[in-house]
């Protein structure tokens, strides 16, 4: 190891113990530090963190005393060596100041890239970590722009189907009304495969090339309309984002009325369907309207294993783009698991009133993990955008039952 130390020094407004936590478990690392993490908080035992950019380091915790200090080695991607760091926690009630130094590193060029990385990484690391802790915010997704856009599953069949001469990108479902997308004239079913001149092959290269942009910024979007390639350029669209309310109970109620409002309309876009009309298919690669009212089932149901996760504070991590609420054959068994319309419609709603009892009991020992309960409760109040699709998808496809 080389004899360079990097030292930050932070204040955050939280104790000791929870910024213990951020350090020592995968669901706040990924909350606060990276987007992939694994971490076995033991001596000897394993950590792993990872980013959408392709970077990741590897080590071992070697040193855990609980909301005291915390050791483990260091091994980056492109580093010429291991290094080591050090976090060390002075707690004073509800306040701790964070030192954390970076050991090993070495001199020379070979150094310098690695360097100039860490120290990046690490100022933007506690800038964010005192945000979550302090207010649950992760600065890394409520500064990012959005084109919006919804995302629909894209592989090679679909794209044979579509006639696009590519088989990875990311194909839009829908875009927002009134946002970037829609003003730069993009549609359902274009791909794109470039934005801001970096390529984008799924969700994770979208993230990375709306990385250090901004809403109000121009980028050139690059997508396939069937076998058509065109150019636009895209205004990037502010993120509006929903009050998260600070206790169980007012998540739970603000959660009651938008489910309320989803549900009313739910009924109202089947109200006097037939059994028939509801399972008959629009055309290909399109859902009836039981099947979209089962994703609607299906999403409910892994919004529940989620919350289980998040209590557990273990939250499993997956590549959430490849989303399980759209696998075809659950979507088509779901369906056809009940008779028709009413017991359909009944299950969703079902469903929705144990997501609510679940986010009601939420322990206040969770909700004390402020950046993981912020998480849970900014996509649990997004989701009427998410129904909106898909109660346009299930009226589009009664009404073109009903046409034949």
């Amino acid at each position: 190891m080389g004899s360079r130390i990097l030292e930050f020094r932070a204040a955050v407004a939280a104790e000791p113990g929870q910024v213990y936590r951020a350090f020592t478990r995968a669901t706040p690392l990924r909350e606060w530090l990276c987007d992939v993490a694994l971490a076995d908080a033991h001596p000897g035992g394993r950590l792993y963190v990872g980013w959408n950019t392709g970077y990741y380091a590897c080590g071992e915790y070697t040193i855990l005393e609980p909301a005291s200090k915390i050791a483990f080695t260091w091994r980056g991607k492109e580093d010429p060596a291991a290094t080591w760091v050090e976090v060390l926690l002075a707690g004073c009630g509800d306040q701790t100041e964070i030192t954390l130094m970076h050991h090993g590193l070495g001199d020379g060029a070979d150094w310098d890239a690695a360097l100039d990385e860490t120290g990046r990484g690490w100022e933007t690391g506690l800038e964010n970590l005192a945000s979550v802790l302090e207010t649950g915010r992760d600065l890394r997704y409520v500064r990012r722009p959005m084109l919006g856009i919804s995302i629909a599953q894209f592989d090679a069949e679909i794209a044979g189907r579509l006639g696009v001469p590519v088989e990875e990108g990311i194909r839009l479902s829908s875009a927002a009304s009134g946002m970037g997308a829609e003003a730069a004239g993009l549609q359902a079913d274009d791909v794109i495969v470039e934005l801001g001149d970096k390529p984008v092959t799924g969700w994770p290269s979208m993230v990375v090339a709306l990385q250090g942009r901004r809403a109000g910024d121009v980028v050139p979007v690059i997508f396939f309309r069937g076998a058509a390639k065109k150019r636009v350029e895209m205004e990037l669209s502010p993120r509006p984002l929903p009050a998260v309310p600070p206790a169980a109970g007012g998540l739970a109620v603000s959660l009651q009325e938008i489910y309320a409002d989803l549900l009313t309309q739910v009924d109202a876009c089947f109200a006097g369907v037939s059994n028939a009309e509801a399972a008959r298919l629009p055309g290909p690669d399109a859902w009836n309207g039981l099947e979209t009212i089962a994703h609607l089932i299906i999403s409910e149901r892994e919004n529940h294993t989620w919350i289980a996760d998040c209590i557990n504070d273990d939250v499993r991590w997956s590549d959430r783009w490849e989303n399980p609420c759209n696998v075809p054959a659950r979507v088509a068994a779901t369906a056809a698991s009940y008779p028709g319309v009413a017991e359909v419609v009944g299950e969703l709603k079902r469903n929705c009133a144990e997501t609510l009892h679940m986010v009601a009991a939420l322990p206040a020992e969770f909700v004390a993990h402020k950046g993981t309960y912020w998480w849970l409760g900014i996509n649990l109040l997004q989701q009427p955008d998410h129904w909106q699709e898909h109660l346009e998808q299930a009226r589009a496809a009664i009404e073109a039952a009903r046409s034949r």
